[in-house]
């Protein structure tokens, strides 16, 4: 079985993180490509693998299966052993909702605070807006934690595909400081201890590329906010 994740920049592509964890966590062996975005070969370089013109692409022998919504759903249809969502139904059908959720929803904070590992930005991105997308991610975190996450550190106790959909936003609370209630920090923590998420931070750090679009902040220093 041959598996390749074709991916973006690791400091700034939440959407490729997301498949990339999932596999790393499930053990599923893949080959990663990295296409650095922004760059003027960018845009032939992902059409030689997507259709979409978009990454993470998951390419499984000759299937190309783009977004990481299907990608992630395809690893579990294949993988059913590595019990990608979780087993109860009731959990399974929440995960499912709040992996939707954060697939579509959550645009103030994504707008105001992009993912970017090598930065230390605290309590920049904080806006009206932004603000209460964190305190529903808060919500849903508590909730989940509560009700299914029994037996482990994750939000339904074992590591699922929810937990790969909120990983990129537990690096955004890091690198913005964002104050957060014990248990969402403790979930922050869970998540940015994972071997597979220090390794991902690692290479983001190590990567020479720079997108301008995504360092709203870059003339700001930590003792001052933007204009």
């Amino acid at each position: 079985m041959s598996l390749t994740l074709v991916i973006g920049n690791k400091n700034y592509s939440s959407w490729s993180l997301r498949p990339w964890i999932a596999l790393q966590q499930a053990g599923i062996a893949f080959q990663e490509v990295v296409i650095p975005l922004d760059q003027t070969d960018t845009k032939a370089s992902i059409a030689a693998w997507s259709p979409a013109g978009r990454v993470p692409v998951l390419i499984h022998n000759d299937l190309h299966i783009w977004d990481s919504l299907a990608i992630l759903e395809y690893l579990a249809e294949t993988f059913p052993d590595k019990n990608l969502w979780p087993r109860d139904v009731r959990a399974r059908a929440r995960a499912r909702s709040i992996s939707a959720e954060m697939h579509s929803g959550f645009g103030a904070m994504r707008s105001a605070m992009p993912m970017n590992c090598r930065a230390q930005l605290p309590e920049l991105g904080v806006t009206p807006e932004s603000s209460r997308d964190i305190a529903r991610i808060v919500e849903i975190w508590t909730t989940c934690r509560a009700e299914f996450g029994a037996g482990g550190d994750f939000l339904f106790g074992a590591f699922s595909i929810a937990d790969a959909f909120f990983a990129p936003v537990t690096s955004r609370f890091v690198t913005y400081a964002v104050k957060l209630p014990l248990v969402a920090a403790s979930y922050v923590d869970a998540v940015q201890r994972l071997p597979a998420m220090q390794a991902w931070i690692a290479a983001a750090r190590a990567e020479p590329y720079t997108i301008a679009h995504d360092e709203p902040y870059a003339t700001v220093t930590a003792n001052s906010r933007p204009a």
